[in-house]
């Protein structure tokens, strides 16, 4: 047991402790801190920084990020309503994309939200790393790498795509091998401000929309196993991204901000629980949609607010004497509305990822749902959301 006991030890006491600092984790905050809740933030990095994300956003959270008294345009953001997808060959259609959506880099958004966080009185803990997570005698307990314990009634883990936490709560997915690597570019370039696009390459596809400024986030998916591996990102950018005609022109003719592009590995589409341990997992920790949806930022707010409304309605936060009862009830209750407001979106995101990739089935296909104008508007909607009403 990692844990003194509680009894011999005193720990600095929150009510909920909250593990990463992104989207999920930073809604929750501002929603359970503005209810009047001591909330604790524990993030590994310093604001702002970079991660690996499409960094689109469909509009269908817009009403709710208002309500938290957040405006994406004030920052900058950029006003995006159509859709193009090239195949491999470089055939390019366009489709409307009804909802529409912004586009906003994490390295501004995320910042701004942790400062919202803070004025609303959360407590952010930065620059430190959350090694284990323990439930003893009713209460949580969260330890970091340099020795630190607090204590909290409920802890919500929102740390991403995958960390050491998911083997420390035994996660199934962890250590299946997936292949998908990611990597993200920002790039000044020209292309229309109010498109996202998507290209597909032997293997993954590429995304672009505007962000910030004249930044453009440039961001794409390969599975690893579909060729032979190669010693470095532009060796594969080379042999893969450009069989396409539509990306090698962009990396040929963009200006690229990074010196090095942001790389994950081993990202995981596979199904998840959305409860661990007693610990609460909210977005890309719950579960990760396919990027080529467009949709995980936007998933992520939504299951934010799902979780942390059902936590105040609960009365977990407010209760003189735990009742396991509740803890259960709460548990319950946020597995079933996590599968009813995303199952849809999730199984549509996968199913179309099969096609994403492979070069002659995604040709035929792509140019096959665009002849049919319904059934294309129809995809789209499938893996986005309704308008959240506040």
């Amino acid at each position: 047991m990692p844990f003194q006991d509680p009894i011999l030890v005193s720990y600095r006491q929150y009510d909920v402790i909250i593990i990463g600092g992104g989207l999920a984790g930073l809604c929750s905050a501002i929603e359970l801190s503005r209810a009047g809740h001591q909330v604790l933030v524990i993030e590994k990095k310093q604001y702002p920084f970079h991660k690996v994300c499409g960094e689109y956003v469909s509009k269908e959270v817009l009403p709710y990020l208002h309500s938290l008294g957040f405006d994406p345009f004030a920052l900058g953001a950029a006003n995006i309503d159509r859709l193009r997808i090239s195949t491999p060959s470089g055939k390019n259609i366009h489709a409307p994309l009804d909802t529409g959506g912004f586009g906003l880099s994490r390295y501004r958004m995320d910042d701004a939200l942790q400062q919202l966080a803070c004025k609303y009185g959360c407590h952010m803990l930065t620059q430190s790393r959350v090694v284990d997570v323990h439930f003893q005698n009713d209460f949580f307990y969260v330890q970091c790498a340099n020795g630190q314990i607090f204590q909290s009634i409920l802890v919500i883990g929102a740390w991403g795509k995958r960390d050491t936490l998911d083997k420390r709560l035994n996660r199934d997915f962890i250590n299946e091998h997936t292949g998908y690597l990611g990597v993200k570019y920002h790039i000044r370039t020209d292309y229309p401000v109010n498109e996202i696009g998507l290209d597909n390459f032997p293997g993954g596809y590429c995304g672009i929309s505007k962000i910030e400024d004249d930044l453009y986030n440039m961001c794409y998916l390969y599975q690893r196993d579909y060729a032979p591996r190669f010693k470095t990102i532009r060796a594969l950018e080379e042999a893969m991204l450009f069989q396409n005609p539509v990306l090698k022109h962009r990396f040929k003719n963009a200006e690229f901000v990074f010196d090095e592009p942001e790389v994950i590995n081993e990202i995981s589409f596979s199904a998840k629980q959305q409860v661990s341990q007693h610990v609460l997992l909210c977005g890309d920790t719950g579960g990760l949609i396919t990027p080529l949806c467009g949709n995980g930022m936007s998933m992520a707010i939504s299951a934010a607010k799902i979780l942390s409304e059902l936590i105040l309605t609960s009365g977990i936060l407010s209760a003189v004497r735990r009742d396991p009862g509740t803890q259960f009830k709460l548990e319950q209750s946020y597995q079933k509305a996590w599968t009813a407001q995303f199952g849809r979106r999730l199984f549509w995101g996968r199913t179309i990822q099969r096609i994403f990739g492979a070069p002659q089935l995604s040709e035929i296909t792509i140019l096959g749902i665009h002849a049919i104008p319904a059934l294309e508007r129809w995809l789209i909607r499938q893996t986005h959301g309704a308008t959240i009403k506040v």
